[in-house]
């Protein structure tokens, strides 16, 4: 289904075009947040393809390792507060491997975890024409298998077997020879061009480089202006993208245990957090889960100077880092499009509501419901019922039924409605100014 934003009432392809500017029971309800998406050179794992990792999964064997070893850190920092994370290894790698007579062992996925894998041959105990196949990956048994020769032999999650004929005995046999090899930025490329067909709110690009830095803000605006897929991305450092959906993360974060991130690190967390917040939340003043201090540190000078440029930081606050402000790059306001643009919470607000009646209308009323008064009425009265749930949970203020929405017909396209409505959006408290009189 086609969808996007519309400068004049034309378009060919049946679909929803939004705009949203600063001013111009139901089927449906407010669309969850909460999935996050990045690419990473990974030791472990299916390359260049999405994988799905949920919030407290067990990843061993997916991604070679326990979500509490220290080679998940930007996978664990962005889960903290999402509940989904699409992650995309972007190295496909070289596969370790180990030969024992006619028996060749092949590591599952290239990387330097098939050098941690290691299998034991020895004769079964209780039946000496069988062997016992062990598979160990950093000294923890994942597998065994009693077979009578080679060809008996079944793949597991982290080792293909091949060969025929009698098996050898050996008390250990490492795989060797995995390497996680390079990563180019066609090897970016091929990721936003996998990301663009699945769903998901946020993204982070936990990298230095500003020609990747450009071309994920390219894919961004793409995806939010022409594809209609509101979406934002977390990038290090990157406030000349000037562009609401782009997050310029400034600084980094010093962990309870004494890891230190930096800014490019956490985007895996801001694009998490960002992901999970809802639309009636502000991530202003947030606590960064688990961290301790901020690294570096700004002075109060350097941090207006930050905001002002429309920089997302992190200040300490009594053993803690806190996020300072949840705002974007937007910082060249335009009469269509306010300085309420550069506030994320806003930006979760009308990019919810776009999903939203993407959703519900392509999902109940394109091409099922008729386009005369009765009709209109029926979709007017689906968005009135969205925009009051929303109301409802103080993600949007004042919002009017009788005045504040209209569904009118398309001159000249049978087939097409115009639906004009006007939200004002609730932002959080940030600023308290107290005058105390002394009597």
């Amino acid at each position: 289904m086609a969808r996007g934003t519309w400068t004049t009432q034309n378009k060919v392809r049946p679909g929803v075009y939004v705009n949203s500017n600063s001013e111009p029971k139901p089927l449906g309800s407010v669309g969850e947040r909460g999935i996050v998406t990045m690419a990473l050179a990974l030791n472990w794992g299916e390359a260049k393809k999405i994988q799905v990792v949920e919030a407290g999964e067990n990843t061993f064997s997916k991604l070679g390792y326990a979500m509490t070893d220290v080679q998940m850190l930007l996978i664990r920092e962005a889960l903290k507060r999402a509940k989904t994370l699409l992650l995309y290894r972007l190295n496909a790698g070289v596969k370790a491997t180990a030969t024992v007579g006619e028996l060749t062992m092949t590591a599952k996925h290239g990387g330097t975890r098939g050098n941690d894998i290691t299998v034991t041959i020895r004769t079964n105990l209780d039946d000496n024409t069988k062997f016992d196949v062990l598979t160990f990956v950093g000294g923890q048994e994942v597998e065994v298998q009693t077979v009578a020769d080679s060809a008996s032999l079944k793949n597991n999650d982290w080792v293909v077997f091949t060969g025929t004929g009698a098996l050898v005995t050996t008390a250990g046999t490492p795989l060797t020879g995995g390497a996680n090899g390079t990563v180019t930025n066609a090897d970016h490329l091929d990721y936003l061009t996998e990301a663009e067909v699945h769903d998901f709110d946020t993204m982070a690009l936990i990298s230095t480089d500003n020609t990747l830095k450009s071309l994920y803000t390219s894919f961004c605006e793409r995806l939010r202006e022409d594809e209609g897929k509101k979406i934002q991305i977390a990038l290090e450092n990157y406030p000349t993208a000037n562009y609401e959906g782009i997050i310029s993360v400034k600084n980094g974060v010093i962990l309870a245990d004494g890891t230190s991130l930096t800014a490019a690190q956490a985007t895996a967390w801001v694009a998490g957090a960002t992901a999970g917040a809802q639309v009636n939340e502000s991530l202003t003043y947030q606590v960064y889960d688990g961290a301790v201090d901020v690294s570096p540190r700004f002075s109060n000078s350097q941090i207006i100077a930050a905001l002002q440029n429309g920089e997302f930081l992190f200040t300490q606050n009594n053993g803690r880092a806190v996020v300072e402000q949840d705002i974007n790059t937007l910082t060249l306001f335009t009469p269509t499009k306010g300085k309420h643009f550069s506030k994320n919470r806003v930006v979760r607000v009308l990019d919810s509501i776009n999903n939203d009646f993407v959703h519900i209308f392509s999902s109940f009323y394109i091409g099922k419901v008729d386009n005369h008064e009765d009709g209109r009425n029926l979709l007017k009265n689906e968005c009135i019922n969205l925009l009051e749930k929303l109301q409802a949970m103080g993600a949007i203020q004042q919002f009017d039924s009788q005045t504040d929405i209209q569904v009118s017909p398309v001159e000249g396209q049978v087939d097409a409605v115009f639906i004009e409505t006007y939200v004002n959006p609730v932002d959080a408290i940030e600023k308290i100014y107290v005058k105390v009189m002394v009597k």
